[in-house]
Order: structure tokens, then C-alpha cells, then sequence
């Protein structure tokens, strides 16, 4: 019998119930309503035909079980074998470049691991989406640092990758989905989430650490890098080592003003890290390393971090590598509630990786050229200054490059009450510099400018294709309210994915209260709004 047609009459979640007698069905109840329903068929039946081996594996209460469990669960399974497949592989064969993109690999599998098994523990569907959403965010990354090298073909050495695996996730996610329950009130339940100016994931005691600046915040830190020795620690790297031993509490470090030449990682294990600094131009952490100096994009990062809930205020980060050494990432963020105040971001193409789950910047400044801000996180930048600075001769400018894979993944980048403006570089030469707000890196890519200031610098098109008609009728692109000389949309683009937004009710949909934190329609503090946003 082919295994694929297993259970071709009844679906899973009836079969379990006829069995087990205390299955809760979620929305998704069938592998038929799948995505990818030959695979969920395969392997929801053929792997759990009596449901014992998940019960036997699975600590949740049997009374919850939903069809959503089993498929994460199944999902999870298939991620271990992949990492295991991973770390056992033949490498004779692979070039040095290939090694560092199997390196990159080997971890994003294991943090695509972690963030399954949180999925499948949570009661809370808002959660298990980021998190599945960062598990697709991984596999993709894996993939993009074999083609970041042009050496696609060892993809082939590495079948989880390309297989079944990413159309489980992507069936995972859409059951995951229909269990939300969309709760928005248009025009009131605006329950504060902000406070001070700050999101309410912040502390009351981390508020007031954000807002103290030089000797208060030095003697409210856990430890003190400086320099020229006054601190605890001559670099920002000797801190963070020093900050694992903290345990799961708020761990604080302050930055004296200077330039730190490091780069910096923040392993996901290192949680709730605050890094204060002395302001803007004033503590400056700087690297650069490119793509064409022999690293994966994801791996040029000056700072990187993964562990949940950071915070950073007043430092710039930057990479010097330039517009001729293509990407080169200042920062790359894939903390969930991350925030980031008062920060500078500097560098030419993709600047500032907002890689993954829920990541928030208020009153920042980001500097590049090409796809600067880049990646799949769900975030909002407010009230931030973007300057386009000069290109390569003969190069476009884009300012975003959103990279959504899938369509039931809640992930974009919007830019709301915020500038696009040409840096200093760009100012005397702007009118021979194509610039545009975005092309789409992915299939399902989103992205929103939203009550912002657009210069004159920005192509009456307004967007740019990555490639043909690539994800030109699957994407979400939007402006709604923007003002400015290159606000205008009566030029922009006709793609059957480009919207004009005309209604608070759909601008709403991409504020912070709706679109970051997934509650009602909430304001930002000190930002005008109209009723219903």
C-alpha cells in the first residue's frame, strides 16, 4: 500500500478521537486542509497510527491534545533527525566556504529544534507562530549560506533541507494560525502598551535604567566596560561572557564612550541583557566583515544577538566593509522582545538584520544602502531617522527587503511616524541615485510605511522587482498617510500585491499594539492618531 494514501477517508483528528475519546480538535482538523496534505498524511498516519508513540513521548495534558500538537510534534521529530542527519555529515567533499555555511547550519538547526519544542509546550498560539515562523526563518538561512557562495549544488548533500521538512512547517504554521482568534476592536480597546515611551514587556526598573545616562547608569550596571581600564571590563565580549553567569535575572552592563573594534555574539542561552552606552556616536562597537571577504551574511554581523529580551540604548553599531564588499550587517537581532533606544545603525548593504521574532526600535537612526533593513522578524520601527547614503556606481538603493516565505507566517517590517531622508553622501548626487522603499527578497514578503516623512529622493515607482515578476502578486506592500515630495502614490508600482492603504481599519492591522504584540489597537506614546489606531 502506498503510504501516502494511509488514511484517505477519514482524517487524523476523527481517527483519534473514535480512538482515544479525549482528543480537542483545533480549527485545522484535517490533513486535507493542510497546505501540503500528502505529507501531513504520511506522516500523522503513518508514524502515529495509535497515537501511543506521541502519547508516550509527550508531556502535556492528554485532555489538550489537538491536532496541532501532533503536527508540531511530528514536526519537531523531523527536525532531530535533520540536525542529527546535519552534525553526522561526510565533509571531505566541502570547500572551506562550504564548512562555514554547514556550520551556520548545524546551529540553525538547533535553534530551529528549541524553537519547536517551545511551540509544542505553549497555550498560546501568538507565541507558537513567532516561533515557528523563526524555525522557517532558519531553514531559509541555512539554505542562503550555501548560495551566498554560489554552491547550491551541495544542497543536494542535505535532503531535509529541501524535502519534506520545510512543507511540514509550513502545515504546522497554518494549523497554528487557525487557532487565533482575532480579538480587534477598531476604534477602542486601547489598552496601553506603552508606558513612559517604552513597550510594557519592559519592566518599571528597566524604564528607569533606559532612561538614565552616564555616571547614573554606571552605578546602576552590573559591570562597567570601559577603555582605559576604569570599568570592569576592556571589551564589550569579556562583559557579556561575565553576564552568563547571571542566571535568568535583568543583567546590566554599561559602555563608556569609545570605539569597540569586536564583534560582539549574544548566544540565545544569555537572556534579559541590557548594554547601555553614552549615547549616540559617542560608544560606537564596529567590525567589518563582508560576504566577499568569505563569510555567510549571516555571520558579517558586528553585533549579533539571540537571546530573548535584549536591550540596547545609545551606542551605534556599525560595519565599515563599504558598498563595494555587498553584505556587510551592522546588526543582526533574532532576540524575541528585543528593543532597541536611541540606537544608530551604520553601514551600506543590509545594515540591520531583523532576523526573527518580535524585536521593537524607537528613536533610531539606520544608515545604508541596499536592502538595509532586511530579514523576517515581526517589527516596528517608530519614530526612527532612515538615511540612504551612496551606492556603488551604476547601483540602486532599496531600502527594505522584507523575507517572508510563507504566507500564514505573522512577520514584516513596518516603518511608522519615522523619515527617509539622503545621508549627507548621498545629498549632492541623489538625482542620479535610483532609490526605492523596497523589493521583495521572498515570495510572501510585507512591509509598510506608515505616517512617515518620505523625501524626494524616493522613485515615483516607489518599489523595485528582485527579479521578473517574482512574488510581485503574492507579496504586501503598503502606504498609508505618508507625507513628503516622494510620498506620493499616483507613479508607485501597479503589482497586484501593492496597496494604498485608505482605511484606519487596515493601517491598524500594522501598529504596534496590533501587528507587534497581536492585542488591540493600541497608540505609541507621543505619536498622533487617528480614532481606531
Amino acid at each position: 500500500m502506498n503510504k501516502l494514501n494511509l488514511l484517505p477517508i477519514f482524517n487524523v483528528c476523527f481517527f483519534l478521537i473514535i480512538s482515544l475519546n479525549f482528543v480537542h480538535c483545533s480549527t485545522i482538523t484535517s490533513c486535507s486542509q493542510t497546505p501540503y496534505p500528502e505529507i501531513c498524511n504520511y506522516y500523522m498516519g503513518s508514524n502515529y497510527t495509535t497515537g501511543q508513540e506521541f502519547f508516550g513521548t509527550l508531556a502535556v495534558d492528554q485532555t489538550q491534545f489537538s491536532f496541532r500538537d501532533l503536527a508540531v510534534k511530528v514536526t519537531t521529530d523531523q527536525a532531530l533527525q535533520a540536525h542529527r542527519l546535519i552534525s553526522t555529515m561526510d565533509l571531505t567533499s566541502f570547500n572551506h566556504q562550504a564548512k562555514l555555511a554547514w556550520a551556520d547550519c548545524l546551529e540553525l538547526y538547533e535553534d530551529t529544534v528549541g524553537h519547536l519544542n517551545r511551540s509544542m509546550s505553549t497555550t498560546n498560539p501568538t507565541d507558537s507562530l513567532t516561533w515557528l515562523s523563526a524555525a522557517i526563518a532558519n531553514q531559509q538561512t541555512c539554505k542562503n549560506g550555501f548560495t551566498d557562495f554560489n554552491l547550491s549544488s551541495h544542497l543536494n548533500s542535505l535532503p531535509f533541507i529541501l524535502g519534506n521538512f520545510s512543507k511540514l512547517l509550513s502545515n504546522s504554521l497554518a494549523i497554528t494560525k487557525a487557532t487565533i482568534t482575532t480579538t480587534t476592536t477598531p476604534g477602542g480597546g486601547r489598552r496601553r502598551l506603552f508606558q513612559d515611551g517604552f513597550p510594557t514587556w519592559v519592566s518599571v526598573a528597566d524604564r528607569k535604567l533606559l532612561q538614565s545616562r552616564g555616571a547614573t547608569a554606571a552605578t546602576k550596571a552590573d559591570v562597567v566596560v570601559a577603555q582605559d581600564g576604569s570599568g570592569n571590563y576592556k571589551t564589550i565580549s569579556e562583559a557579556v561572557a561575565a553576564s552568563a553567569k547571571s542566571g535568568s535575572k535583568r543583567f546590566v552592563i554599561y559602555v563608556k564612550k569609545g570605539v569597540y573594534k569586536e564583534n560582539v555574539e549574544i548566544k540565545k542561552s544569555i537572556k534579559n541583557l541590557m548594554i547601555i552606552g553614552d549615547g549616540i556616536d559617542a560608544t560606537i562597537v564596529t567590525g567589518n566583515k563582508n560576504s566577499k571577504g568569505g563569510t555567510t551574511t549571516f555571520r558579517t554581523a558586528t553585533f549579533a544577538v539571540s537571546g530573548e529580551r535584549f536591550i540596547a540604548r545609545d551606542i551605534t553599531f556599525e560595519n565599515t566593509a563599504g558598498p563595494e564588499n555587498h553584505q556587510a550587517v551592522a546588526l543582526r537581532s533574532g532576540s524575541d522582545f528585543s528593543v532597541f533606544f536611541h540606537c544608530s545603525f551604520k553601514g551600506y548593504q543590509d545594515t540591520l538584520y531583523v532576523y526573527s521574532q518580535r524585536q521593537f526600535y524607537r528613536d533610531c537612526d539606520i544608515y545604508g544602502t541596499q536592502d538595509f533593513i532586511f530579514g523576517d522578524a515581526i517589527v516596528v520601527l517608530q519614530n526612527c531617522n532612515i538615511y540612504v547614503r551612496k551606492p556603488m556606481s551604476g547601483q540602486k538603493n532599496t531600502v527594505t527587503a522584507q523575507a517572508r516565505t510563507d504566507p500564514n507566517e505573522p512577520t514584516g517590517i513596518i516603518i511608522h511616524n519615522s523619515r527617509v531622508t539622503a545621508a549627507a553622501d548621498l545629498k549632492s548626487s541623489q538625482g542620479s541615485v535610483k532609490t526605492y522603499l523596497g523589493r521583495p527578497w521572498k515570495k510572501y514578503s510585507r512591509t509598510v510605511f506608515m505616517k512617515s516623512s518620505l523625501d524626494g529622493l524616493i522613485d515615483p515607482q516607489g518599489w523595485l522587482p528582485w527579479s521578473g515578476n517574482f512574488a510581485l502578486s503574492t507579496l504586501y506592500y503598503g502606504e498609508y498617510m505618508n507625507v513628503g515630495s516622494g510620498a506620493s502614490t499616483s507613479g508607485r508600482v501597479n503589482w497586484p500585491g501593492y496597496h494604498v492603504i485608505r482605511t484606519a481599519t487596515e493601517a491598524g492591522k500594522f501598529t504596534v499594539g496590533n501587528f507587534l504584540a497581536g492585542d488591540s489597537w493600541l497608540p505609541a506614546t507621543g505619536v498622533p492618531f487617528d480614532t481606531g489606531l
